[in-house]
Formats: C-alpha cells, structure tokens, sequence
C-alpha cells in the first residue's frame, strides 16, 4: 500500500490534485479537516485568522508533526483497504514523521504554481477566498514558521501547475499510473 502526499503552496492546486488521486481509487484524507473541525467544536466563523489561530495551537501543543500525529489513525485506517493520498502535508516535521513511519511506501508530489498564479486563484474562489495581503503573508508564514519548503524540495514528483485544469489532471493521471 502507498501513502501518496500532496503539498505545495496555498493556490498551486493541491486540492485538485488529490480529488484526481481520490478519483483513481485512492482514500482521501485532508489535514485541514482537524482545523475546521476544532474550529466548528469552538464556534469560530470559519476564516484565515481563526485558521491561522487553530493550526498555531494544534502544533504548539502537539508539536510541528501535530497533523501528521494527529491523522495517522485515519491514514492507517484507510490503508487497510486502498492507498491513501494526503491532501495538505505542511511542515518538515511532518514530512520526516510520515517518512519514518511509512518509509518506502510514502512518496510525495509537488504542485507548484507561480505567486502570480496562486494569488489570482486565492483572490477568486468561492471557499476560504483571501485578500492578496491575506495569500501574500500566508506564504511567508507558512515558510518561515511551518518550514513548508523542505517537502515541496524533497519531493518525488513535481507538477507544474500554471496552463489548465486539464493539464494538472493529465500531470496527476500520469503520476499515478508510474506509482501503479
């Protein structure tokens, strides 16, 4: 059994990219579910501070792997039937948790998608919509304080994400089929 992760940066079309995987057979399992679900049990409008504020204290106090700890039942779980592709790995904590844990069986693809690109799509979407001050502070932070780039460079495959949709589902399909 394979655990596939998807990460990149907000924007660059992870989500997408795992609704592909989702569709090919893989079980989906999104970290950002615990954030919107603490967020739910506490009564918070759902928006970026009242995320920010919820994955700060999941990892302050679980530590910088907090998501992949804290998702590891479900994964497990879901692997005793299919494989399972992660839609939101973030940090390098998580990373080297998930790699350690599952070894040669966990692989990881990168989307990536110009600050241009992403921020245009982040400004626009129906869901979780954010300003450019909003997507541009993101990025800092998530590099800065999540240390977000170091699986995005260790990944096993990379997705240019900057033409059409089609385009990243045919990236996908064909990640898939090498993985297969």
């Amino acid at each position: 059994m394979k655990v596939v992760s998807i990460v990149g940066m907000a924007g660059a079309g992870k989500s997408e990219v795992a609704r592909v995987f989702e569709e090919n057979g893989f079980v989906r399992v999104r970290f950002g579910d615990l954030t919107d679900d603490e967020i739910k049990k506490r009564g918070l409008e759902l928006n970026e501070r009242n995320e920010r504020y919820i994955r700060e204290l999941l990892r302050k106090n679980h530590g910088m792997a907090a998501y992949a700890k804290l998702n590891l039942h479900r994964i497990d779980s879901a692997l005793e039937h299919s494989d399972v592709v992660i839609d939101g790995l973030y940090s390098w904590e998580e990373y080297t948790f998930l790699k350690n844990y599952y070894q040669e069986g966990f692989y990881v693809v990168a989307v990536w998608a110009s600050p241009r690109t992403r921020y245009a799509r982040l400004t626009s979407r129906l869901n979780r919509c954010l300003t450019l001050e909003e997507a541009a502070n993101r990025d800092r932070v998530e590099i800065e304080n999540i240390n977000k780039g170091g699986p995005i460079a260790m990944a096993d495959f990379t997705i240019i994400n900057g033409a059409s949709l089609e385009k990243l589902k045919r990236g996908a399909k064909g990640i898939i089929l090498k993985l297969r």
